[in-house]
């Protein structure tokens, strides 16, 4: 039987050439077992989240401060740097085939059992980079070793986020989706902000001692986390919309073919809608803080300490954008969000160039935290909102970590290779970032407005009857009231 011989949509719901998409009625918000799980999706996702954004906010903060003296201490400072980006970068190509690996496993068998498979693969890695030797120890294996395990950890984070993604869009109530589905991605903040104040510590550690065995402390600190997450997961109910499809036998026996088939248009609009977010968020965290240190010679401390009150503001911005989002549209705070990185993009450089410390924190913290998590914050709920439900975490997937490369993956590394290019010149680097912001803010323009969508639909929101911005707007808000 052919995929799309078993998609059998409910009575409410037409195909996508009919008129109806009903949203199916929400669970009472005072039904003691739909408060429990969501409050355990919630939790269970928050930590996967905190924890790999703590391995990848801790390995960009080490590639930019001492990966190069510890893996590369052959080379001059300038190419023990791109070197040690060069590995940073090496993640993200492992992402897209970890995505495209783990979220076929996710339509498949299920939410809840690839989220445990990645939490302790991505952990994992991460820890064994703490016990690693470095280049003067055993020359040329020690980098090698740690590309090996940024790959594994790349692997295992590939899906990590677009399973908290689709999970909580699917567990929440649909008039809330957007405030609930960015809950899990304050931990995104918690893991940043967790790494940045490790190593705002470390830079007041006798250099000689930091490089000797501290370095490995943050590393090895990663299997508490692991252990708190897989504990929190394994009490996780698995994902409404999931449940229903094993029920109605409608899972996709082939997700990625379904992907290929039906949904690039998607795809494609995902991955515009993340190239400023995605690429805004590793450059000012990496790049930004290896400018700042080694180009314009503040102190090791401040970069991190910035990204810390970035973090700590993107806490609060995140949940609220997200609830924007559900009030006037995920497109229109998007496109507010990557306006306003636009807008950032120049007068932050040029600021950062100054080299006064209280500019550089200021300047970090609000464009990192303001102007990349607005978007964020919307994003939470639109990007499964616009696939159906038996394709949809590889969906995610596959646009989440192809934009990852593109944008977050190769920033610094390009960023670095501008720098040693150009005398060292922020002008490029403000044009970066105006590039990136312009593509997402293009992409809202053309990419149909979900909220209030029908999770239990098997096709995508491209594939909707009346898909322009407004229209699915309006359609949205009177279903809604309804």
């Amino acid at each position: 039987m052919s995929p799309e011989s078993k998609i059998h949509v409910g009575a409410d719901s037409k195909t996508p050439e009919g008129t109806s998409r009903s949203t199916p009625p929400a669970r009472a918000s005072d039904d003691p077992d739909y408060a429990a799980n969501l409050k355990r999706a919630t939790l269970a996702s928050s930590i996967g989240s905190a924890l790999e954004y703590y391995d990848f906010a801790l390995y960009g903060l080490a590639s930019a401060l001492i990966f190069g003296q510890l893996f590369f201490p052959a080379m001059g400072a300038s190419a023990a740097l791109m070197a040690s980006f060069g590995t940073y970068a090496v993640g993200f190509l492992a992402r897209p085939v970890g995505g495209l690996f783990f979220g076929a496993l996710g339509d498949r068998l299920g939410r809840k059992a690839v989220l445990m498979i990645t939490i302790a693969i991505m952990g994992g890695a991460s820890t064994l980079i703490g016990v690693l030797p470095t280049g003067a120890q055993v020359g040329i294996w020690a980098p090698i070793m740690l590309v090996a395990l940024r790959l594994l950890q790349g692997f295992g984070a590939g899906a990590e986020q677009a399973g908290a993604t689709t999970l909580m869009a699917e567990y929440s109530p649909t008039q809330r989706r957007g405030f609930f589905s960015a809950l899990p991605f304050v931990g995104i903040m918690v893991g940043t902000l967790m790494a940045s104040g490790v190593f705002a510590i470390l830079g007041q550690i006798d250099r000689d001692l930091l490089l000797d065995w501290v370095w490995r402390v943050p590393f090895l600190a990663s299997i508490f986390l692991i252990a708190v997450a897989v504990f929190i997961r394994l009490r996780m109910q698995e994902s409404p919309t999931f449940i229903k499809l094993e029920k109605q036998d409608q899972i996709s026996e082939s997700p990625f073919r379904e992907l290929i088939g039906s949904s690039m248009p998607s795809v494609l609009r995902g991955i515009g809608l993340r190239m400023a977010e995605n690429g805004g968020s590793y450059i000012f965290q990496t790049l930004g803080i290896s400018y700042v240190t080694t180009v314009v010679g503040v102190s090791k401390s401040i970069g991190p300490l910035a990204i810390a009150c970035g973090a700590a503001i993107g806490m609060l911005v995140i949940p609220f954008s997200g609830a924007l989002s559900d009030r006037f549209g995920r497109m229109r705070v998007y496109r507010f969000g990557a306006a306003l990185q636009l807008v950032l993009a120049v007068p932050s450089w040029w600021l950062l160039s100054l080299g006064n410390p209280y500019l550089v924190v200021a300047t970090l913290a609000v464009s990192y935290g303001i102007g990349v998590n607005v978007m964020l914050g919307a994003q939470c709920a639109a990007l499964p909102e616009l696939f159906g439900n038996r394709h949809r975490y590889i969906g995610v997937a596959v646009a989440r970590e192809t934009s990852a490369i593109l944008a977050g993956g190769i920033a610094p590394f390009v960023g670095a290779l501008l720098l040693s290019l150009l005398n060292n010149s922020w002008v490029p680097l403000a044009i970066y970032v105006l590039v990136l912001s312009v593509i997402t803010f293009a992409t809202t323009f053309v990419t149909p407005e979900t909220r209030g969508r029908d999770l239990g639909l098997a096709w995508d929101a491209m594939a909707d009857p009346v898909h322009g911005p407004e229209a699915v707007a309006s359609e949205s808000k009177d279903r809604v009231d309804a």
